[in-house]
């Protein structure tokens, strides 16, 4: 039971990591149409800089300034990158964000090298919040929490309760009617797109004392970023923080219990072959869950567009 519940209170902190990379994302490819292969860098940046603020003025100010650096960069990249190659369609942008990806990776390992960086968590944080059979759950993952969930509501306010909000959402789907009634469009695209590399930038920062801090860390989250989006539903934020908590769960469960897939197949009604001399049947019935774990959220993918190409909460098909 006490590992039941240490998975649950670890999945919930990776689910809501995962939706602050998230949720920035699903707006910008909802509004934009954009499949911005270099959202994930943006969240390595996040943690770079907010590691190299940390060194000289401590962690609360990197959390502060990382985020806002990178929404700026990210605004920028828009307005005099991306803008002038989505008039081409979406090859020209996935090549472009492609190699912004690319570029990104190379520039902090020129500045950084490939080592990891050695940034940690505030010791006003360094102990542990809680302890649960033996198991202490740190107070840095509570402070994770808090975070994400602020950062959730006030979107949730920002979108729901604004004119600001009103107008963004009504961009989404009738771009040339908001146009057409006076508002920057464009304006609003770059302002999204700051925003929501910002939110990258601030899962960066929470993420590098966690996760660490080393020039592959957007190759490890940049693929389930995605599929989270995807399974969520384009331009929902409650479909962001389902999916991401749900495939926080899933891959936390997943690597917790050493379970053999036989058992799975057999707890189906699928019985073990008789002829096991095939190498494709032995290799997978003697898999374990923590083995197949990783494909997981990607086979959950597969399953929600068989049967609801919208996703989740999405109203409109990816």
């Amino acid at each position: 039971m006490s590992l039941f519940i240490v998975n649950i209170l670890d999945g919930f902190v990776t689910g809501l990591l995962l939706f602050m990379l998230c949720s920035g994302l699903t707006l910008i490819f909802s509004m934009m149409g954009v499949l911005n292969f270099a959202h994930a860098s943006f969240y390595m940046l996040g943690a770079y800089f907010g590691y190299q603020i940390s060194t000289i003025v401590g962690f609360w100010p990197g959390l502060l300034l990382a985020p806002i650096l990178v929404g700026v960069i990210g605004a920028a990249i828009e307005r005099y990158g991306l803008r002038r190659v989505h008039k081409f369609g979406h090859v020209p942008e996935l090549i472009f964000t492609f190699g912004l990806a690319l570029l990104i990776e190379e520039v902090v390992q020129f500045f950084w090298g490939k080592s990891q960086m050695a940034f940690e968590a505030p010791d006003v944080l360094n102990f542990s919040a809680f302890s649960i059979a033996g198991n202490a759950f740190p107070a840095y993952k509570v402070f994770m929490i808090f975070v994400a969930m602020g950062v959730f509501l006030v979107l949730l306010y920002i979108l729901t309760k604004t004119r600001v909000g009103m107008i963004i959402q009504a961009a989404l789907s009738y771009p040339e009617t908001v146009q057409n009634l006076g508002h920057n469009v464009p304006l609003i695209f770059m302002g999204v797109f700051g925003v929501g590399t910002a939110m990258a930038g601030i899962a960066g920062v929470m993420a590098g004392p966690v996760l660490g801090t080393f020039p592959g860390m957007a190759v490890v989250l940049g693929s389930i970023v995605f599929v989270t989006i995807v399974i969520g539903g384009l331009g929902s934020l409650w479909g962001a923080l389902f999916a991401s908590l749900l495939i926080g769960w899933l891959q936390t469960f997943a690597a917790s219990y050493n379970v053999k897939m036989a058992d799975i197949l057999m707890a189906f009604g699928l019985n073990q072959p008789v002829d096991m001399t095939t190498s494709m049947l032995r290799d997978l019935w003697s898999l374990t869950l923590p083995q197949i774990g990783p494909i997981l959220p990607y086979l959950l993918m597969v399953f929600v567009l068989a049967f609801r190409p919208q996703g989740l909460f999405g109203k409109r098909e990816t």
